[in-house]
């Protein structure tokens, strides 16, 4: 994979109370991603952006929700997100910051 794909895999971290409980206990990060990327893409990102080794990728596709604003009926845009697990003993450190 280019350098260039890889850093367009992965958009952002999700940080919610769901994805910190999930990270505290299961060793999974939580990443929002492209909706053309496949499982071997966000893996190969993962591994070489954050230097660790991933166990497994799991992906899940979000519907956009229906809205209306003034009246108009109108559609949010579909995303995808990936869970990420990684080896035990290995932390994905978003901060760059001393843990205390």
């Amino acid at each position: 994979m280019s350098n260039e794909r890889l850093f367009k895999v992965l958009l952002s971290p999700r940080f919610t109370e769901k994805s910190t409980r999930i990270s505290e206990s299961s060793n999974q990060y939580v990443f929002k991603v492209t909706t053309d990327s496949n499982k071997s893409e966000i893996k190969s990102a993962v591994e070489q952006l954050f230097k660790v080794n991933v166990e497994s990728v799991r992906i899940i596709n979000v519907k956009g929700k229906s809205k209306t604003f003034k009246l108009r009926a109108g559609k949010r845009n579909d995303w995808k997100k990936a869970y990420v697990r990684i080896q035990e003993g290995q932390v994905i450190d978003f901060l760059g910051g001393e843990s205390v």
